[in-house]
């Protein structure tokens, strides 16, 4: 009688292995010809080897906000020139030619009518020149050179927001990518404890119940997996954007997912914000001009010399009926010069002297309240990035017992010491922790971008 269980049970153990090494078998079948499928349709497509330093050059390349302001570069600096503040006299040529006709009454008959014509041309060369007019022309080409520097300030924003938007749409394609590896890990494991419950099942050693948790499991997984796809696709597609590039262009990005630490101190990470800060910086140039403004209104206090100069030369031809023609040619030259003074305009200069300089307190105001709002900003980004690197140390050391964890867990699952409830919990923790140290890479990836962008040194870094 024991030898006949013996065999029966020899029997289970040989059918439950076959069964089991079958589905095995099966499995790594599909999975090699959809590995090779996959490896197929990617050498069809060339691929271009995208690293962060590259995807960085691209984006301010082809970055259309920064093309639009590298415009508007070019406009400030075209009207920074003497030239446009009058420095420079200006000349005109000119022109004036007329031909007419006249019938009126005759001087010693009127009864008779005197008929004649007349024709004349005028040339003249002009030349206008504002010698003095109170400093405006100096003042008004220091702000012009200012207002270069504020639109080249502007650009400089764009060019900072355009490095932190790349370096983060360049990561979350890194992590969304990472994850969906933990994903197809954990699907792979789903699969597995799948064919090993419908081999039990076959062998009548579990139930339909767990055979259709198993099953739920792994395509709960399985819908995982396919929308983390799509949250690649969709990262792709926000870089792509950002440089500007065609989405049909494949790029495979070169650069690891991880971070680089940085000794951040606090007080140096204060001094670069109120001498590198961008925004700060544009404030600055906007005091100086504010401050030029009040010097421009003051030179209305001042007299105003201006030299008008020229020549004309005025040839004239006249034709009286049964008369001979007649023709005249007189030129000059002439040297004017002019002083003007505004002695009262009802009070409109000393107004607006009073309101530039009201101006201008205001602008000192909004420095200052600035720096006080960009302090706050940056000290609360120092002390996240601190809780940050924490949260990544601990998430690190979380994903590391989840996995060891997960192996214990697998093994003892197929030796039974486990039911299937307790496997799938370990398998839900081993997800949220290594999803989670994913995220602890990233969420210290953005704040050390937004670190560098405050105290203006994302773009020496990048």
């Amino acid at each position: 009688m024991l030898r006949m269980t013996l065999k029966k049970s020899c029997i289970i153990m040989n059918v439950f292995k076959n069964k089991l090494t079958i589905n095995i078998f099966l499995l790594r079948l599909i999975y090699f010809i959809t590995a090779f499928l996959v490896l197929f349709c990617l050498s069809s497509i060339a691929q271009e080897d995208l690293s962060l330093a590259d995807a960085i050059e691209k984006g301010l390349e082809n970055n259309y906000q920064i093309r639009i302001y590298n415009e508007n570069v070019e406009i400030a600096k075209n009207n920074n020139s003497w030239g446009t503040v009058g420095k420079f006299p200006s000349i005109t040529l000119g022109l004036n030619q007329s031909n007419r006709y006249d019938n009126t009454p005759g001087k010693i008959n009127p009864d008779e009518r005197d008929e004649y014509y007349t024709n004349s041309i005028y040339p003249y060369i002009n030349l206008g020149w504002t010698l003095f007019s109170g400093f405006a022309i100096n003042i008004s080409k220091q702000k012009l050179q200012a207002l270069e520097q504020l639109s080249e300030g502007n650009a400089a924003i764009i060019v900072e927001n355009t490095i932190q938007g790349i370096i983060l749409a360049y990561y979350k394609i890194l992590l969304e990518r990472e994850k969906l590896k933990v994903l197809v890990e954990v699907k792979k494991l789903s699969g597995d404890r799948y064919n090993y419950v419908m081999a039990r099942k076959e062998l009548g050693s579990v139930v339909t119940y767990d055979v259709l948790q198993a099953k739920n499991s792994y395509l709960s997984d399985s819908s995982n997996y396919l929308l983390q796809e799509l949250n690649v696709k969709y990262a792709l597609l926000n870089l792509y954007l950002l440089l500007g590039e065609d989405s049909n262009i494949q790029y495979n990005l070169s650069d690891e997912f991880k971070i680089i630490e940085y000794d951040f101190m606090l007080n140096d990470l204060l001094d670069k914000m109120k001498t590198e800060n961008k925004t700060l910086r544009n404030q600055y140039i906007n005091q100086e001009i504010l401050k030029k403004e009040i010097s421009y209104q003051k030179s209305s206090l001042y007299p105003t010399i201006a030299l008008n100069a020229g020549f004309d030369n005025f040839n004239f031809r006249i034709k009286y009926k049964n008369v001979p023609v007649s023709y005249s040619n007189n030129y000059d030259y002439y040297a004017n010069f002019s002083l003007s003074f505004n002695l009262f305009n009802g009070g409109n200069t000393k107004r607006a002297i009073q309101n530039a300089k009201i101006e201008e307190r205001v602008g000192e105001l909004t420095i200052a309240e600035m720096k006080q709002s960009l302090s706050n900003i940056l000290i609360n980004y120092f002390e996240l990035y601190s809780i940050k690197k924490q949260l990544y140390e601990v998430a690190i050391a979380n994903q590391e017992s989840a996995s060891l964890n997960l192996q214990i867990s697998n093994e003892k699952f197929k030796s039974g010491a486990i039911n299937s409830f307790n496997y799938r919990d370990v398998q839900l923790i081993y997800l949220n922790a290594a999803i989670g140290k994913l995220e602890a890479i990233y969420n210290l990836i953005d704040t050390q971008t937004e670190l560098m962008r405050i105290t203006g040194s994302i773009i020496s870094e990048y």
